[in-house]
């Protein structure tokens, strides 16, 4: 029984971030428009141990998804399985896109991050904003 549970809340801690997250680009787009809010994507892959990492450190920390639940519509696209956008590039990943309601590219950034360095990314992702000057392009 111990083992049934152990199983059970390594499942919860794992696979937990990804109930928070949509997986329609386009659906994505229009939650965001109608709850005032700009999307956080994540691109993965399938054989990412990275993503894997950045999914069971960074995500599943409570204060990483407080942060990104309060200011984004959460968006995964797995670049093995799903449609992603042709002006989404992501040739290595984990690639982390911040997109505005209308999907235009505000900062994006690649690879595994901590949690702490990761809200880094969010508050610069607010100044970027504030000065109204999103990025053409980075880490392609």
């Amino acid at each position: 029984m111990k083992f049934l549970f152990g199983l059970l809340l390594l499942n919860s801690v794992l696979f937990g971030f990804k109930s928070d997250f949509m997986h329609d680009y386009n659906k994505a787009l229009e939650l965001a428009k109608s709850q005032k809010k700009d999307v956080y994507l994540l691109v993965t892959s399938e054989d990412c141990k990275w993503c894997r990492k950045f999914e069971k450190v960074t995500l599943s920390d409570e204060e990483t998804m407080k942060m990104l639940k309060e200011k984004f519509i959460l968006l995964v696209l797995n670049r093995d399985k799903d449609v992603i956008p042709d002006h989404i590039k992501a040739k290595r990943v984990p690639k982390h896109f911040f997109l505005d309601s209308n999907g235009e590219l505000i900062y994006s950034i690649l690879g595994y991050w901590n949690p702490e360095d990761f809200a880094s990314f969010v508050v610069e992702v607010d100044k970027i904003k504030q000065e109204d000057k999103y990025e053409t392009s980075t880490n392609k």
